[in-house]
């Protein structure tokens, strides 16, 4: 009987111990976010480099994978914006991080505000990304998007013309 008491104590202090600490960097996480947002919005390539690393995995919300050499050659493709081009405004609400050590995961959900020639389009997405500090950086190895489907227009009701009597 102490050897199962002992085997489940020493199993659950295992298990406990896996457990996500309280994010530690959480800070430098946040501000890491923040900072590569504003430069997205910029179509910043420097802020794309330094965000992204070399083996990251991105599966992008429309369903297609790519990696970091794929984002860098777009965001040069396409160059900072000029004027009268599409402007872009990338918010990052709700997030969360959980960090493991040198791994962490940063969820949260993005407000992406884009305006052309007057028009506003407002878009949200939940992203999750998977980041590894290796030489004391952070990057993201691994992202997630998925594009948070929009509330269905109520249908009307058809008026009924009968009063109750």
């Amino acid at each position: 009987m102490k050897r199962i008491l002992l085997s489940a104590i020493l199993l659950l202090s295992i298990a406990g111990g896996l457990r996500a600490q309280t994010a530690p960097d959480s800070g430098e996480l946040t501000r890491l976010l923040k900072d590569f947002l504003a430069g997205a919005g910029r179509n910043d390539a420097a802020m794309h480099e330094r965000f992204w690393a070399d083996d990251l995995i991105y599966t992008a919300s429309a369903g297609r994978r790519i990696g970091k050499a794929d984002i860098l050659r777009e965001v040069r493709e396409e160059g900072p914006p000029k004027p009268g081009d599409e402007t872009a405004v990338y918010i990052a609400e709700e997030i969360r991080i959980q960090q493991y050590g040198d791994t962490a995961i940063v969820a949260f959900r993005l407000v992406a505000t884009t305006e052309k020639a007057g028009a506003k389009k407002v878009a949200n997405y939940l992203n999750t990304g998977t980041f590894l500090k290796r030489n004391g950086k952070w990057q993201a190895i691994s992202w997630q998007a998925t594009a948070v489907p929009k509330a269905p227009t109520p249908t009307p009701q058809p008026k009924t013309s009968a009063e109750p009597r």
